[in-house]
């Protein structure tokens, strides 16, 4: 009889447990599911890969829904779990029927977005599965690209789809005073700053010779600046240093390419740029580059890219827009110029080049502050503590 009442409350014990705990999978991890864009493999897909990787250090699993299937499937370390819904136009929530259903069906706990056309889709997955929804905030959407109407457009979906969101995620201190302009309340904001995976220890190397390569790793769109990254290649060449730029990235549009690279042979540099495209290894890149550089004119929460060099070494010269000050302290772990200014943006690199700064001091204090502040392990634990939080009051 004692052995028979022992189990019949344990019974309760587990029964309670199971109604009472957000739904995990047989290994006790709680299941989120990511809804993501997925047409490109950049700065934010970045973040979500690494956070597929090292969340279930904390405890949770991730699974993602791409809206616009293309290069995150095939780019992306993590295996975990990935379901291609398609969008057919910027506002079919067709696919929010099929991810809510796939929600359920498999126990996930929460629903996490990155973007405004995965904020429209999850806000409704989200309610037809019965679970929360969390945002990512990667950029400013009301200036994320040259289109005003187009940036209105988009911030209006945006803040439309995120009625009842448990929690926004900013990537930066500037994008979190962003959201605050925009009217969300503090208590709904948590700021986790962008991290990256370490490779390893600070690899050893020479300080560069006669000859820099001038780096540059982006999407390139307008909003990247590469017209101001162009021209000061042009001045530095006329200074008489001896540079060459290595361009890795895709072009957004065929016509930007064409744009870009007439400007280039308009200015004489055209034979001194290596045009390299889309790489997956972005390490190996970083490990050719003297000095990676991000021009960008508007548009930035805190550039994984920049993180990404820091933390192989390569000292990083990039424009004071939105988070990118709150990693680089000009002079120390990077230098850091006027958005728009070929001139000053040549001249901080000719001042590196003439050692007015140190070279190999730079990229110690970078590998440093990355390794501390902005690692993959910091981003993940501070992405589960805003879980932890969201979950514990459902």
């Amino acid at each position: 009889m004692c052995v028979l009442s022992i189990l019949i409350a344990t019974s309760m014990i587990l029964l309670y447990f199971f109604i009472n705990v957000p739904n995990m999978n047989i290994s006790g991890k709680i299941k989120v599911m990511h809804v993501i864009n997925g047409e490109f493999f950049s700065g934010a897909e970045r973040v979500q890969d690494v956070l597929a990787l090292r969340l279930p250090d904390y405890g949770y699993e991730v699974g993602f829904s791409c809206v616009k299937p293309a290069k995150f499937s095939t780019c992306r370390n993590s295996t975990v779990s990935l379901f291609e819904m398609p969008m057919q136009s910027k506002f079919d929530l067709a696919p929010a029927w099929e991810i809510a259903r796939i929600v359920k069906q498999d126990g996930y706990a929460l629903l996490h977005t990155h973007t405004p056309r995965a904020a429209l889709v999850g806000r409704v997955a989200a309610w037809l599965a019965g679970v929360p929804l969390v945002h990512h905030v990667h950029s400013p959407t009301a200036r994320d690209t040259e289109s005003t109407w187009r940036n209105r457009k988009n911030a209006i979906m945006e803040r439309l789809s995120l009625i009842g969101v448990a929690q926004l995620i900013p990537v930066s201190k500037s994008l979190e005073t962003y959201l605050k302009k925009q009217g969300w309340s503090q208590v709904r904001i948590t700021m986790v700053a962008n991290g990256v995976v370490t490779p390893g220890f600070l690899p050893d190397r020479l300080a560069p010779g006669s000859e820099w390569i001038i780096g540059s790793v982006a999407l390139f769109r307008p909003r990247k600046g590469m017209e101001v990254l162009i021209q000061a290649l042009a001045n530095l060449r006329q200074m008489g240093q001896d540079v060459r730029l290595r361009a890795v990235g895709p072009f957004e549009t065929i016509e930007y390419e064409k744009t870009i690279k007439e400007m280039a042979v308009r200015l004489g540099v055209a034979d001194a740029i290596d045009w390299v495209g889309f790489a997956q290894d972005v390490n190996a890149e970083f490990f050719r580059m003297d000095v990676l550089v991000l021009p960008s004119l508007f548009g930035e929460g805190m550039p994984m890219v920049i993180l990404e060099a820091m933390a192989t070494g390569v000292p990083v010269v990039a424009s004071d827009v939105e988070g990118i000050p709150e990693v680089l302290e000009h002079g120390r772990t990077g230098l850091v110029t006027p958005a728009g200014d070929a001139g000053q943006l040549a001249a901080a690199l000719a001042d590196l080049i003439n050692n007015k700064y140190d070279w190999c001091a730079i990229r110690e204090d970078a590998y440093r502050l990355q390794v501390e502040n902005f690692s993959d392990r910091s981003m993940a634990e501070g992405v589960a503590k805003v879980y932890e939080r969201v979950l514990g009051h459902v």
